[in-house]
């Protein structure tokens, strides 16, 4: 993009004086490059920018975390997790917690990790937390492939996985206010974006595939206001993003996981919203039906900001005894959460 255009882009942004236009990110990473690239102070006051359920942290249930607090609790059991999980806490603990009641728990930065652990200590069983969404499943079949290849039987997922157009269809049903939608950029590189064609049709909204630099996002949110009240899809994200996403990666998933209803933090229970693994790789579950239970702390509004009813600065606790040091609700303990983000955006 020239400057010139990207200047152009700007200015009309700031100057809007039309409707007033909720756009929503459906993405952490969309979320966090919107605060680092001070995105919100360069636009109208007349466009605001929501963040919804994108954050795979912050929709996971407080009975999934319970689950994994009781799984590192259990002798012969270990649960490896990425460093955000660690901190949400549960019903009574977070995984941290149950480290220091001598809990076996292991930090990673990829599934691939677990199996090193589980090769090296053959008599335990690994666990992994494997949240996320389309973008990371195909991510966890390689895992379980590659556990079969080398002949490693310790190891398990306990599964807590979402798609997104589900939950894009059940805000707009149940009323949300959102004017165009930031598609996923990460997640359309997998599984396209036919299916955001077909909810653009159903809502008259529009859905423009964008990639994650502030300018790529500023020409996003252009394209949505020069949209407005079209339902159509545009893909700005071309170089990675084709419409039918990387069948290989598709395939992938198939053959391992298939589609159930999955519960989401203040959301409840959204119908053929998760992905679970398929029946012939039962052994490899550590337990993951029937958690849906979420009982967030006293005063945590996490389940209004992932919808978009309230921003973070209207949640009682956030700044107060809720900061990224003392988080008390997921949105504010990853690094993609829109509460953590709107703390870091009041610094910068």
């Amino acid at each position: 993009m020239s400057a010139l255009t990207l200047e152009r882009i700007r200015e009309e942004l700031a100057s809007y004086d039309g409707a007033p236009l909720r756009i929503m990110e459906v993405c952490g990473t969309h979320t966090a490059s919107i605060v680092k690239n001070g995105i919100p102070s360069l636009l109208s006051d007349k466009i605001r920018l929501i963040s919804g359920p994108g954050c795979p942290v912050c929709v996971t249930v407080t009975a999934y975390i319970d689950r994994l607090t009781e799984l590192a609790l259990t002798e012969g059991t270990a649960v490896c997790a990425f460093g955000d999980l660690l901190r949400v806490r549960g019903s009574s603990m977070s995984l941290a917690d149950a480290k220091a009641r001598g809990g076996r728990v292991h930090m990673v930065y990829s599934p691939a990790q677990m199996l090193d652990l589980a090769e090296a200590d053959p008599q335990r069983t690994y666990v992994f937390a494997a949240v996320g969404f389309e973008t990371t499943i195909p991510v966890y079949a390689i895992l379980i492939q590659e556990a079969e290849r080398r002949g490693i039987r310790n190891v398990k997922l306990l599964t807590s996985l979402k798609t997104m157009p589900q939950v894009i269809g059940w805000l707009m049903d149940s009323g949300a206010k959102i004017d165009g939608f930031i598609a996923p950029g990460h997640v359309c590189a997998v599984a396209g974006y036919e299916d955001y064609i077909t909810a653009a049709a159903k809502y008259g909204v529009p859905f423009v595939v964008s990639g994650f630099e502030g300018p790529q996002l500023l020409a996003t949110i252009y394209a949505l206001v020069k949209m407005q009240g079209r339902g159509e899809v545009r893909n700005l994200y071309p170089g990675v993003v084709e419409k039918e996403g990387s069948p290989e990666s598709r395939q992938l998933t198939a053959e391992f996981f298939e589609p159930c209803d999955a519960a989401w933090r203040g959301m409840g229970i959204i119908p053929g919203s998760g992905m679970r693994l398929k029946d012939e790789f039962a052994q490899y579950d550590a337990g993951s039906e029937g958690l849906t239970e979420d009982r967030m702390a006293t005063g945590c509004q996490c389940a209004h900001v992932l919808t978009g009813e309230i921003t973070p600065e209207q949640c009682p606790l956030f700044g107060k005894v809720c900061t990224p040091q003392d988080p008390h609700g997921a949105c504010m303990v990853s690094q993609e959460g829109s509460c953590f983000n709107h703390f870091v955006a009041r610094g910068i």
